[in-house]
């Protein structure tokens, strides 16, 4: 009886191997979709079409949406299934410190392991650099995540994996600010000294190179938040005055100002 259950083809050894398996494979696919921007934010994520997408049953589809739910880049809505969280402008400028220290950790770890052997991530520059000559901020913005998630993967630390996986609710704000942050091809060239830190083993520097180009590009995307709140502003404080008085009067009034 010990002996069947243990059997490499019997039923509850393959369920034991195959479901995590497939569910991981699941949680990648909805991941990507929701970093390169497929599935925006607020948009609902259905699992029958999911499930009937992959060629799987819905159970190992709500099993991944659950995780991504714990990484908070999903919400459950009771009898109205699972959306794409969103995420507000002050959690989006507290995100970028997180990931400097996280990446800075990532990198150190990663550089002995991948010294002299950096391949991936060198075709990850070469694919933004591709991009940015074709001027695709969307599929500039899909190679850079995949550079910096190769990297925090490369770490072994499974732990650090899962808490930079919840951050990525930002990648709106990626497609809209990269520009803001400096032509394409030169972001792309800013990742060569972090390429050349790690094929060189040299963990310290490459988490210290790491830490300053998110750092930086949180500066960035800061400076842009607050650029276009004031636009918006702007632009609410002209269309107010281009009513007539009374219209004007009248918004106020619904407003509670009067």
């Amino acid at each position: 009886m010990a002996r069947s259950s243990l059997t490499p083809n019997g039923p509850p050894r393959r369920r034991r191997v195959t479901r995590p398996t497939l569910r991981d494979q699941i949680k990648q696919v909805l991941l990507e979709r929701i970093v390169d921007g497929t599935y925006a934010p607020g948009e609902r994520i259905v699992e029958i079409r999911v499930a009937q997408e992959l060629g799987v049953s819905q159970a190992p589809v709500r099993e991944a949406l659950r995780e991504l739910e714990l990484l908070r880049l999903v919400e459950s809505e009771p009898f109205r299934g699972a959306r794409v969280r969103g995420a507000g402008p002050e959690e989006i400028v507290e995100i970028y410190p997180v990931r400097a220290a996280l990446e800075e950790v990532a990198a150190q770890e990663a550089a002995p392991r991948l010294a002299g052997s950096a391949g991936p991530l060198a075709e990850e520059i070469e694919s933004m650099r591709a991009a940015a000559a074709a001027d695709d901020v969307h599929r500039f913005v899909s190679h850079d995540v995949a550079f910096h998630r190769a990297l925090v993967l490369a770490s072994g630390n499974r732990t650090l994996a899962d808490i930079w996986e919840g951050l990525q609710v930002d990648v709106r704000t990626r497609l809209t600010l990269t520009q803001r942050f400096g032509p394409l091809a030169e972001v792309a060239e800013a990742h060569v000294p972090l390429l050349e830190a790690v094929q060189a083993g040299d963990g310290r520097r490459a988490g210290r190179l790491l830490r300053a180009h998110i750092e930086g590009f949180g500066r960035a995307v800061e400076e842009g938040l607050a650029r276009t709140a004031a636009e918006r502003a702007d632009a609410t404080l002209e269309e107010g005055l281009a009513r007539p008085p009374a219209e004007r009067h009248d918004a106020a009034v619904r407003r509670g100002d009067s």
